[in-house]
């Protein structure tokens, strides 16, 4: 596939970049040169590939998930600034100010 300068500006035009003079014939080679790249992918044979999502295999680094005993309710409530029956007690929040 051959790219004409015309390409080259309106591509230059979508990705908002300003060409200077002479920057149209370097990119026209260059992307000519990347295009040629990227046909050159499509002679490859990949019917025997099977299609994938991910290309390396992933694996789950977490730690195992084991019962430890908790804090307990006294030693929670032990530093609030106020409890009542073994809960927090804290401002509504549907009250009027005064």
């Amino acid at each position: 596939m051959t790219l004409s300068r015309d390409d080259v500006r309106h591509v230059a035009l979508l990705a908002r970049l300003g060409l200077g003079e002479g920057d149209e014939a370097y990119y026209t080679d260059q992307l000519d040169s990347i295009l040629g790249h990227i046909d050159r992918l499509s002679e490859v044979d990949v019917d025997s590939v099977p299609a994938t999502a991910q290309v390396v295999a992933l694996e789950h680094r977490l730690r195992t998930d084991e019962a430890r005993p908790g804090m307990g309710q006294e030693r929670a409530l032990s530093n609030a600034p106020a409890s009542r029956e073994g809960f927090f007690v804290v401002p509504a929040i549907l009250e009027e100010e005064p």
